[in-house]
């Protein structure tokens, strides 16, 4: 698998967030709400806190109830920017993610399957031989979705090497 490892010290995720199903395949409808919730004002502020890359608007997941291993049980997720910034506007979770190595997948192809194949095959597959396992069960995800239907991903997920 086409991977980067990008060494980016400490930032934090300002957005919406919220529970949400695990749902492994297609969209997820509890995510689209969650989306379809964000105010302009809200919009206006993340775009001004976008200070770090990648600056874009992600969709990170964590806390999952099966560590993202069955699509069971719930996990928080959050539509929003990376920031340096350490207070966002009301209305906005402001969610600390330390120093990390991230193992960065690059992907494209038809949304939102291709980004949820190169998921599923981050686990099942690179894990096993990669030289890194995870630091944690944070991980985001940005998306240029195209006309066609079909986009270019990055899924970033903390690792560390293995010992």
């Amino acid at each position: 698998m086409e991977y980067r490892i990008v060494e980016k010290g400490e930032f934090r995720l300002a957005g919406v967030a919220a529970r949400v199903p695990m749902q492994f395949e297609g969209e997820n409808p509890a995510i689209a709400e969650l989306a379809r919730s964000i105010t302009e004002a809200q919009r206006a502020e993340m775009h001004r806190l976008m200070d770090t890359e990648p600056r874009r608007v992600v969709n990170a997941s964590w806390n999952s109830d099966t560590n993202f291993q069955e699509e069971a049980g719930e996990l928080t997720h959050l539509i929003g920017v990376p920031t340096i910034a350490r207070s966002a506007g009301e209305g906005l979770a402001l969610v600390e993610v330390p120093a990390l190595t991230w193992a960065v997948f690059p992907n494209d192809g038809p949304h939102p399957e291709t980004m949820q194949q190169t998921t599923a095959r981050i686990y099942a597959e690179w894990l096993a031989e990669a030289p890194y396992e995870l630091d944690g069960f944070r991980m985001f995800s940005f998306s240029d979705v195209r006309d066609d239907g079909t986009a270019y991903s990055e899924i970033w997920v903390p690792v560390r090497r293995k010992v």
